[in-house]
């Protein structure tokens, strides 16, 4: 889909899915989704928040991504648009909820960890992403790519 034929960021269902426009960005959506994260999950971390209460949240959200991501994926006949980049997101925060020390260096690790998994695709993200044709596999490769950085990442701090 050409920038022509993208859906108008006017719509609060578009704009939720883009993150706010970044997945509009150019070359790698999905690292840009990525990206836009960070400055709120660095800001929530300066808190020191108990993580407990963000699972709840984030499976909310999750399941109101998969089926807003379903009802706009029929809409215009696609399947996992790229610049559809809230699976970036909501990946990348499974990821966080794993985080030890909330400074930029393990941010940074995460985020290298999220994007590997995310574009490598380890089973069964793949599953998820060629496997369920609904909008839950476009959210749920990421979720679980979410969670292989975050068990890495643990494993990397515990021996490093």
């Amino acid at each position: 889909m050409n920038e022509a034929n993208r859906p108008s960021l006017k719509r609060l269902d578009i704009l939720f899915l883009s993150f706010f426009g970044s997945g509009y960005l150019p070359k790698a959506p999905g690292t840009w989704g990525t990206l836009a994260t960070l400055p709120f999950l660095y800001g929530i971390g300066r808190f020191n928040p108990p993580y407990f209460l963000f699972v709840p949240l984030l499976l909310i959200v999750t399941i109101i991504s998969s089926f807003v991501a379903e009802s706009v994926q029929k809409e215009l006949k696609l399947h996992d648009p790229q610049w559809i980049v809230i699976d970036e997101v909501l990946g990348m925060t499974t990821a966080w909820l794993f985080i030890q020390t909330h400074n930029l260096l393990h941010l940074t690790i995460l985020f290298i960890l999220f994007r590997f998994f995310d574009i490598v695709k380890i089973w069964p993200a793949s599953y998820f992403d060629k496997k369920v044709h609904h909008g839950a596999g476009t959210i749920l490769d990421d979720i679980v790519s979410g969670l292989f950085a975050g068990l890495t990442y643990l494993v990397i701090v515990k021996f490093i």
